[in-house]
């Protein structure tokens, strides 16, 4: 057995222990779980154009995005306010280059239903970046390591068959530590299992050429980044853009 599988079925069993251990309080985990909901409500997706254009110049490099809640721009007036605008902002200053950018977001998907219900949709034509804003609905419907895994470097593979020389970047797994709208004990259990996925995708990415993760801590201002508690405002988005490109540049090669 090889490194990687061992790692895998040690996150596993934690996974399946933790389950067993909160099964008397699932009832209340899931009370808490509709309760903030219902306080937390529901931001609409960006509006706006779903395509654009950062930078100026010729030559532009194609970027797209695709993914949960996030890539749909919850939090954000307009999509260039949202993730996929300021992260070609920050993509075309760090090349030198315009970036034409596309988003495709859908609020709640996990990876298995990006497969199922947006990838479908990706546009016939060339990207040189892609962006997958994944991670945060796997956390919150406790999708295992197991699944976590296999849908996503399921993900992965599709993206690479379809663009063989894009650089795909993955933003990372949420840092609900960081949140006030979730309270405890659900904060500390979505935690745990946020940094269990964590190190499973720094784990399996780790030797995939030109994939990149943004791995956790994440070092972004945290006064005014969120727009509900859960979901960034367009400071957030743009802070958290910022910070993406400056780690990929400063520890890969790409």
């Amino acid at each position: 057995m090889d490194k990687d599988e061992t790692s895998l079925r040690r996150l596993q069993t934690r996974f399946l222990i933790g389950a067993a251990m909160i099964a008397p309080i699932a009832p209340f985990l899931f009370l808490q779980g509709a309760i903030t909901r219902w306080k937390v409500g529901v931001l609409p997706d960006a509006a706006g154009p779903k395509t654009g254009v950062a930078g100026e110049g010729d030559d532009p490099a194609r970027l797209y995005v695709i993914g949960e809640s996030t890539v749909a721009g919850l939090g954000a007036r307009t999509h260039e306010l949202a993730l996929a605008g300021r992260f070609a902002r920050h993509l075309s200053s760090h090349i030198g280059r315009p970036v034409e950018w596309d988003v495709l977001g859908r609020n709640g998907v996990t990876a298995r239903r990006t497969i199922d219900e947006l990838v479908p949709h990706m546009p016939d034509k060339p990207f040189d970046y892609i962006l997958l804003g994944i991670g945060g609905n796997d956390v919150m419907k406790l999708s295992s390591p197991r699944r976590w895994r296999a849908d996503m470097t399921e993900l992965i593979g599709i993206m690479r068959d379809r663009h063989p020389m894009a650089v795909i970047f993955i933003s990372n797994c949420p840092m609900i530590k960081y949140t006030d709208a979730i309270p405890p004990p659900s904060k500390q259990l979505l935690w745990e299992l946020s940094q269990m996925h964590d190190a499973n995708i720094k784990e399996f990415t780790r030797d995939m050429e030109r994939v990149f993760y943004y791995p956790q801590p994440v070092e972004v201002r945290l006064e005014g980044f969120f727009a509900d508690g859960i979901h960034p405002s367009e400071q957030g988005y743009d802070d958290w853009a910022a910070a993406m490109i400056k780690y990929f540049s400063e520890n890969h090669q790409w």
